[in-house]
């Protein structure tokens, strides 16, 4: 029997990759949504690869403790006044990007996933979860016009050297750019992207060689 994960099992799973001051910024709705949305993503895994993870408890800590670790770093405890514009290249099964948009609902979100077919599987965690102010995009992100995001986050896509530039395009003036990679992609980064400051790397909870990497766009 396919049982359900408990959404205190899935809380304490995440306890790590978050800090005291998150204290209830998680809420047992948000809770449930993660319990669905794994429930659909193991479901239409079995007939597409959208991960090689199986295991429920390591798909909340791999794919969702990253994702909001990287959140509570984008965006603090203090609720958004305004509506950022944030894009998730190659969004592919929805990581980092609908972790993100739970934990600050406020954003704007785009998914931008040139695969037809996980971008039908992104609309339909889209439906199933009743999340707003979601744009989901079958394109490249060459394809966007420049300056278009105040954040845009960039996580296990192939193709990074070509992808990198591409993202630091999107970027608005002083926009944040967001890198969920290996520490051995760090010199790579740096090198790829042009007019870029980098914060230190943030090593990620878990992980020997896993890093939050996030840089400010200068135009």
């Amino acid at each position: 029997m396919n049982l359900r994960m408990e959404p205190t099992r899935i809380a304490e799973l995440l306890s790590p990759f978050l800090d005291q001051s998150d204290d209830g910024r998680l809420t047992t709705n948000d809770l449930q949504h993660i319990s669905t949305y794994i429930d659909i993503l193991l479901r239409w895994n079995a007939r597409m690869n959208l991960t090689a993870i199986r295991s429920k408890e390591e798909i909340v800590t791999r794919h969702f403790g990253e994702s909001f670790f990287a959140a509570r770093h984008l965006f603090p405890r203090i609720s958004l006044n305004t509506s950022v514009p944030l894009a998730d290249i190659g969004s592919g099964a929805g990581f980092p990007g609908i972790p993100i948009k739970l934990w600050a609902p406020e954003i704007a979100l785009t998914l931008i996933e040139s695969n037809q077919k996980k971008a039908t599987f992104l609309r339909e965690v889209v439906r199933v979860l009743k999340l707003t102010n979601v744009n989901i995009e079958n394109a490249r992100a060459e394809t966007f016009p420049p300056a278009t995001f105040n954040v845009v986050t960039v996580r296990a896509v192939e193709r990074f050297a070509d992808v990198l530039p591409a993202a630091a395009r999107l970027l608005a003036e002083s926009g944040r750019l967001a890198l969920l990679i290996a520490s051995s992609q760090l010199a790579a980064a740096h090198s790829l992207s042009t007019g870029m400051s980098w914060d230190q790397p943030i090593p990620i909870p878990g992980s020997r060689s896993r890093i939050v990497l996030v840089g400010r766009q200068h135009r």
